[in-house]
């Protein structure tokens, strides 16, 4: 039996199973051995990762529904999921699996390189090897490779006032969602503020200490790393900016500012670009960041 035909008796068969569940009946009997399922079955087969869907109330006949929608309103916790006897539904399970599937491919599928260089960044290694060894060996991490050292110091521009780059961190996702809004409006921002703003570039296996190698390097005042989030099953694609004023290798961790939550139900990628821009302005200015900065 080829892929294809696999794919679509299973899809086949969770459209039934879903369909049962929702209208609260028995399982039926099918047409007969190898009927084909009715084209408009497949219709009924929803985005079970999608907000809407996430909102939706699916405890039958609950006691007071405007408190279980005001509580689902306040939290992306799976409260009033609803139960089938002892279990979870269905729908509850897969949604579940469905979350964790995305927040392990926000880890382990690497950023698209045609998505790079649309945004114009050039990809520096650390001294991580594969993905194994980035998840396995954060030291590697925070550590760049002689060849990313050697662009650094040859072709990018020297002793900028902030130097901004991104880096995949533990969301992948984090960067192919959010870096395309938020880059160009930091950039440009900076831009108009009259600021040397250094070389942008991305750093592939990078944790946020890497900030203070690459702070090191290029001599700059200021680095702003944009970075992937470490991923949940409320959000994989979350993005932090962390900022360092005078950052170098051994600085404290209370020595970095972070904006976090940078994603489409978060802090919208935009709006974190125009806040950033007058956050750096500020750290610039006054010559610090972390606990010393008082916001």
């Amino acid at each position: 039996m080829d892929e294809e035909k696999l794919i679509e008796m299973i899809s086949a068969a969770v459209v039934r199973v879903l369909k049962e569940e929702s209208q609260g009946g028995a399982p039926q009997e099918s047409a007969g051995a190898g009927a084909e399922p009715a084209a408009e079955d497949l219709t009924v087969l929803t985005d079970l990762t999608s907000p809407e869907y996430k909102q939706k109330l699916t405890v039958p006949d609950a006691e007071n529904d405007l408190a279980l929608r005001a509580m689902k309103g306040a939290t992306t916790a799976r409260v009033g999921i609803g139960r089938a006897g002892l279990r979870q539904t269905t729908k509850a399970m897969l949604a579940f699996r469905a979350d964790f599937a995305m927040a392990k491919d926000a880890v382990m599928k690497p950023v698209d390189e045609a998505f790079l260089r649309k945004l114009g960044l050039p990809t520096l290694l650390t001294k991580c090897s594969d993905i194994n060894v980035h998840l396995t060996r954060p030291d590697l991490g925070r550590q760049l490779s002689e060849e990313a050292l050697r662009f650094l110091h040859e072709e990018c521009i020297q002793h900028p006032q902030i130097q901004i780059y991104v880096s995949d961190g533990l969301s992948n996702s984090a960067i192919e969602h959010n870096a395309a809004d938020l880059l160009p409006v930091l950039m440009d921002g900076l831009k108009e503020q009259g600021v040397k703003t250094g070389t942008p570039f991305f750093v592939k296996y990078g944790r946020v200490p890497t900030m203070d190698a690459v702070s090191e390097a290029v001599g700059a005042e200021v680095t702003c790393v944009l970075i992937g989030e470490r991923p949940g099953l409320a959000a994989a694609d979350s993005m932090s900016a962390y900022i360092t004023y005078g950052a170098h290798t051994g600085i404290p961790e209370s020595s970095r500012t972070v904006v976090s939550n940078i994603h489409k139900n978060g802090i919208q990628p935009v709006e974190a670009g125009a806040y950033l821009v007058d956050l750096l302005l500020r750290i610039l200015s006054e010559k610090k960041s972390g606990v010393d900065l008082k916001l």
